[in-house]
Order: structure tokens, then sequence, then C-alpha cells
């Protein structure tokens, strides 16, 4: 599967909408991915992120949950 045809296109939106949807659905019914580069991640990331490179996301989209929306950062 490419990844045209896992991610919905969707307008972007702002990190306090981003948070606001993050406080009103429990952990585990959305992924947050952050397609930083490992040393930014190690420095700072947001609990519960999980991690896929933006190079790496093309090889890795299959360890993301289809069924979940997905927050990037």
């Amino acid at each position: 599967m490419g990844l045209k045809e896992f991610f919905s296109p969707i307008p972007n939106i702002s990190a306090t909408d981003a948070k606001k949807y993050a406080e009103e659905h429990h952990e585990g019914d959305f992924t947050l991915l952050d397609v930083r580069q490992p040393m930014e991640y190690k420095h700072s990331h947001i609990p519960g992120a999980k991690l896929i490179p933006l190079p790496e996301l093309f090889e890795r989209v299959n360890e993301l949950d289809m069924k979940k929306p997905v927050l990037v950062y």
C-alpha cells in the first residue's frame, strides 16, 4: 500500500486544534506520529508519539493502524 492510499487529504489544523482533538479522544483511538529525525525525537517529543522519520515513512507505513486517525507532526 502506498502513502497516497493510506492518507486521506484533510485541511491542516493548528497545534491548538490538535491538542484539543487529543484531549477529547482516548489514548489509543488515534496515532500521534512524529516524522522528525531521531535526534529531534530524543531531545523532545510529545508523550505517546510514535517516531517514524519522514524519509522512512513509505517503507514503514504498515506500522500504522489504518483504522485510526493519524495526527502528524
